[in-house]
């Protein structure tokens, strides 16, 4: 299925659209990866386990968008936008949110 941030999809005509779609997903990062978090925080450099979970959780949310909108019977997701955010009281759950316009191509 084609997913784009754009209105269209180039070379295709819309024909129809089926509303729009959603993929949420909330997922915790553990402690180990808290405490090497905090340790580049104080030292630089990059967390990768932070990076691994971001990573996880958008192409989860995107998949689970995306079977919505097979189930609508789209052929396609535009104006598809993301979002990131920190939830929890320690700030230890992370939401990526994603959503878009389903839409049918000719």
């Amino acid at each position: 299925m084609i997913v784009t941030t754009t209105p269209s999809v180039e070379g295709k005509e819309i024909i129809e659209y089926k509303g729009i779609v959603f993929g949420e997903v909330i997922t915790g990062v553990n402690f180990l990866k808290d405490i090497g978090a905090g340790l580049r925080d104080i030292f630089g450099g990059r967390s990768s386990g932070y990076e691994g979970e971001l990573i996880q959780a958008r192409e989860e949310a995107v998949e689970e968008m995306v079977q919505r909108a097979r189930e609508m019977g789209c052929d396609a997701i535009v104006g598809a936008k993301m979002d990131y955010e920190v939830l929890g009281s320690a700030g230890s759950m992370l939401m990526v949110t994603v959503s878009g316009t389903g839409v049918r191509l000719r």
